[in-house]
């Protein structure tokens, strides 16, 4: 993890994490796209503890420190407790996760090494478990995440590792 930032923070402190991060350098930029998350997480199909499992896969696939500390409290809320977060891992799938979950981080996997190669048999799978409007979430999910995600690590600055933090959902 690049500890050496290679952009710095504003100026002034919003109090919002984000906001506070190089990302707040662009502020109008920065608040487009959490309205985007906004959505993500509020608007869509899939309940909140399923999206943060994906959340979550992606940040440890990245590498995003700030990532995979952070927990949302709407997630929570849902029922995603720290013991279903230590199952997100390369062996998911010898894991107490349900069906479901799995395949939610297995999809997840997919986006990120190879959003094209789903096979026929991996794409029956999924249809079986999901409706296509919830893979569609799904899809979008993983991308914005990967997105946010990728962008705050090549911009370095981050320790190499943070405490456990539940956060609500970025205003």
């Amino acid at each position: 993890m690049a500890s050496r930032p290679r952009a710095t923070n504003p100026q002034t402190s919003t109090g919002n994490m984000i906001a506070d991060s190089a990302l707040g350098l662009v502020p109008e930029t920065l608040s487009a796209y959490m309205a985007l998350n906004r959505k993500i997480w509020e608007s869509g199909p899939l309940p909140p503890a399923q999206i943060e499992i994906a959340r979550l896969r992606n940040a440890r696939k990245v590498n995003c420190v700030f990532c995979k500390s952070v927990r949302y409290d709407i997630a929570r809320a849902d029922g995603l407790s720290e013991d279903k977060v230590a199952m997100i891992q390369d062996d998911f799938r010898d894991s107490a996760l349900s069906q479901r979950e799995k395949l939610i981080i297995a999809f997840t996997d997919q986006i990120l090494i190879d959003p094209a190669g789903v096979s026929a048999s991996f794409k029956a799978e999924l249809l079986a478990e999901f409706k296509v409007e919830e893979l569609v979430h799904l899809s979008l999910a993983v991308a914005h995440f990967s997105g946010f995600s990728r962008c705050a690590v090549s911009l370095g600055g981050m320790p190499d590792e943070l405490p456990i933090m539940e956060i609500p959902l970025p205003q």
